[in-house]
């Protein structure tokens, strides 16, 4: 079903939990890429995998919802693989939380705001890998 409606305008009882709390140009960003792969795939997972990972470019996980990112790029290793490679499993995603450009204090502050126990001695991937199951 497609994600915008006539206007520019998105159908926001079309978007994931976690759009409907995020700002408006997340949601644009997932409804138009969404609703462009949908016509190049088809609907279903493929189409969703294409929008998700264009939000992912912009936007980084935060709580329940999406915030702008301050420079676009990949959120996480996965990303970096082919296609193939990720339909296999390969690689690791952080569940939206953005493993290559923030910081492992910038990740150990969020820990903390989050009540992440034994943050002190995790790695940064460690630290991602948390903060995404507690989001």
């Amino acid at each position: 079903m497609p994600k915008m409606a006539k206007g520019d305008k998105v159908r926001r009882p079309e978007l994931p939990d976690t759009l409907k709390r995020s700002g408006s140009k997340a949601q644009r960003t997932f409804a138009k890429t969404h609703d462009a792969a949908v016509e190049q795939y088809g609907e279903g997972e493929r189409a969703h995998r294409a929008a998700m990972a264009s939000l992912k470019q912009t936007h980084e996980k935060r709580g329940g919802r999406w915030v702008p990112k301050d420079r676009p790029g990949p959120s996480d290793p996965r990303s970096r693989k082919t296609t193939a490679q990720k339909r296999r499993g390969e690689g690791e995603t952080f569940g939206g939380v953005d493993a290559e450009q923030n910081t492992k204090d910038e990740l150990y502050e969020r820990a903390k705001r989050l009540g992440v126990e034994g943050r002190s001695k995790m790695s940064k991937r460690e630290l991602a890998r948390a903060i995404g199951q507690k989001q």
